[in-house]
């Protein structure tokens, strides 16, 4: 149920948001203080989907001014 996001070939201005957040997801769920150890891909995924959910609905940032 995902829609790839497809621009010009040269122009992918949406490919360094997405790597920001895949690398902050690595280094606080598989290198951070709890490296988690998976069992199986869907205990993975519960985790990630877990950690997206917390990343865009809890987690304080500065640009969000301490708001939450």
């Amino acid at each position: 149920k995902m829609i790839q996001s497809m621009s010009r070939v040269g122009k992918c201005i949406d490919n360094g948001p997405m790597e920001g957040v895949w690398g902050i997801i690595k280094s606080e769920i598989y290198r951070g203080s709890k490296r988690f150890k998976f069992e199986n891909i869907e205990e993975a995924f519960q985790v990630i989907n877990k950690y997206i959910k917390f990343f865009n609905n809890e987690r304080i940032t500065l640009k969000m001014a301490n708001l939450a």
